[in-house]
């Protein structure tokens, strides 16, 4: 019962850091589909609730740990967020979050621009549901291959 419990952690970590490390270790660790794929949805839903949770309390901390002396507004960062938000908002960034922004990325950038928590729960959970499904698809084939 231990051991079954050893296995599920690394999916769960890797996934709440790198989305793709989740489906690759579950899979590693001969998983099932459905396992590596909910697993990898809770490690992605727990670091976007973190940051959505705590996301004034760390914005506060970073604005006193490294003021904003000189420093510019314009730079090409600070454009692409402001790009991929309204381009995109909060349906867009969640559906990239999984393969582009990775958990934390995406959960940093609508926390930042303080996207409505129901919004952003709703939205990350079904995209991370899609992609976990579709990518620990993917890695199965690739593993039975």
């Amino acid at each position: 019962m231990i051991f079954e419990l050893v296995k599920y952690v690394p999916v769960y970590l890797g996934s709440m850091v790198k989305f793709i490390a989740g489906p690759t270790a579950g899979m590693a660790m001969g998983l099932g589909l459905v396992e590596t794929a909910v697993l990898t949805i809770l490690g992605t839903m727990t670091t976007v609730f973190i940051f959505m949770t705590l996301g004034t309390t760390i914005r506060a901390w970073h604005k006193k740990k490294f003021p904003n002396k000189n420093k510019k507004v314009f730079t090409r960062k600070n454009r692409w967020f402001v790009h991929i938000w309204k381009k995109f908002g909060v349906l867009g960034v969640s559906i990239l979050t999984p393969v582009l922004f990775t958990p934390i990325g995406g959960a940093i950038l609508v926390a930042y621009v303080g996207a409505p928590k129901k919004e952003v729960y709703l939205y990350m959970f079904l995209s991370s549901t899609f992609w976990a499904f579709l990518v620990t698809w993917g890695i199965k084939i690739i593993f039975t291959s």
